[in-house]
């Protein structure tokens, strides 16, 4: 037994916070914040996806607000009630989510349907763009000499920078022009289907009536994934990247519940989609590594995007190189757009030799990260998770062009780490645990 569930402790600050008022304190905080948050997204946004999103937004978190609310004023009387138990929590969370980001989505898609041409972000056009050109053409990507031949104005969203299988939610497009084809619909489909499956897995069937706790701790994890209005937000307005996030989260699922193939697959489809689940396919194949499964992990995390890399790779190798490696590493013909005020980029744009500065700062990062890997190797999900979450806030924060939005990945990764402890599943304890620190207060 290690010594953090052998010794007594007191609960950290955290713990003590998420299970005040049997959590629902915690929720009532949530959804509030979320409302001011979208309210002033609504009134002061530039990017008008997002003042549309927040004006619909606003409402469905002050409603979710007012149901915490209620719940807790029920508990005083009525503690044992379904409706402020985990049951009713996960009830308002499932509401909150469609209120706040499904409803907003399909809002957007019928107007954009009816001629809006301000409901949607750039990604969803080029998604939509690049399905249409893998039904034409075979790839999902312009060449070079095609994207210069495009106007100025237009080059950008001549690059596609997502790997191949992010094409394939834009492929309905290619076939009706309908609010239900539109790429964000098939976005919110695939992260449906993807968190329901990792909530399904971490809720095995038990004999045990003690794991009140812990699916306290997986519907936190949701929520991370589903009503944080950066999830939200995203979802409704661009989306491509919570599929890619809930299919992580789907991976560390299986790793928990030792299904180290399994895990290999849920993460290689994310890699398929987008280079931001390669980190998450590397933590994974060394934890793998650890319990001697390391190439039953590898054959899916790195077998299914090279798969889906192949075909484009023979069709035009060219427009391969120039979408997925020369642009997201600025040496496209325009320069990506993404400037979030984090310290790479401020670091880039206000110091001599800037660019330099921070990409150093980004590599001597990776390179620390690298040696906890192998004096450390995560034996545990949850450690996995750990390391994929503060990896790549520091990767976030240090990036000299990067989104405000890519923090969804390690918020979500973090809050759903304490998930991954599970009744019955014995995992070797980690470094952390042996060292009898208790990650999961």
């Amino acid at each position: 037994m290690s010594a953090a569930t052998s010794t007594p402790h007191r609960p950290g600050r955290w713990h003590r916070l998420d299970t005040a008022a049997d959590g629902l304190a915690l929720d009532l905080g949530l959804y509030a914040a979320a409302a001011g948050f979208a309210a002033i997204t609504a009134a002061t946004s530039t990017l008008v996806p997002h003042r549309a999103w927040g004006t619909i937004a606003a409402l469905g978190y002050l409603a979710a607000a007012l149901a915490a609310t209620g719940q807790l004023l029920l508990r005083r009387h009525r503690p044992h009630s379904k409706l402020v138990t985990l049951p009713g929590r996960a009830l308002v969370t499932a509401l909150a989510w469609a209120g706040t980001a499904l409803l907003p989505l399909i809002w957007q898609s019928v107007q954009r349907t009816a001629g809006r041409t301000d409901r949607a972000q750039e990604e969803v056009l080029v998604v939509e763009d690049s399905g249409t050109r893998l039904v034409d053409t075979g790839t999902p990507y312009l060449g070079p000499d095609a994207i210069a031949a495009l106007p100025p104005d237009e080059q950008l969203l001549g690059y596609t920078p997502y790997q191949p299988g992010m094409a394939l939610f834009g492929i309905p497009r290619a076939f009706a022009d309908t609010w239900w084809t539109d790429a964000r619909v098939w976005f919110a489909v695939g992260t449906a289907v993807a968190l329901l499956l990792a909530i399904r897995i971490l809720r095995p069937p038990t004999t045990r009536t003690d794991t009140t706790r812990h699916d306290a701790l997986l519907l936190r994890g949701v929520q991370a994934a589903t009503v944080l209005p950066v999830c939200a937000l995203t979802l409704a307005t661009g989306g491509d990247d919570l599929p890619v996030l809930a299919l992580c989260l789907l991976a560390l699922a299986l790793a928990a519940t030792d299904r180290p193939g399994w895990a290999g697959i849920a993460v290689g489809l994310a890699g398929a989609l987008k280079l931001f689940a390669w980190p998450v396919a590397a933590v994974l194949i060394i934890w793998g590594l650890t319990r001697r499964a390391g190439l039953r992990v590898a054959a899916g995390a790195l077998g299914l995007p090279a798969a889906a890399l192949l075909p484009t790779l023979l069709v035009d190798r060219n427009a391969l190189v120039e979408n997925v490696l020369r642009f997201p590493l600025g040496h496209g013909l325009v320069s990506s757009p993404a400037a979030s005020p984090f310290p790479g980029y401020l670091i880039a744009n206000a110091l001599p030799a800037g660019r330099m500065i921070a990409a150093a700062l980004l590599v001597a990062a990776g390179i620390a990260i690298a040696v906890l890997l192998a004096r450390r190797p995560p034996r545990t999900a949850r450690s996995v998770a750990l390391i994929c979450g503060y990896g790549l806030l520091v990767a976030i924060l240090l990036m000299p062009a990067t989104r405000f939005g890519y923090l969804l990945y390690p918020i979500a990764f973090l809050l759903w780490a304490p998930a991954l402890d599970l009744l019955g599943f014995r995992q070797p304890p980690s470094a952390d645990d042996r060292q009898g620190v208790d990650l999961r207060t």
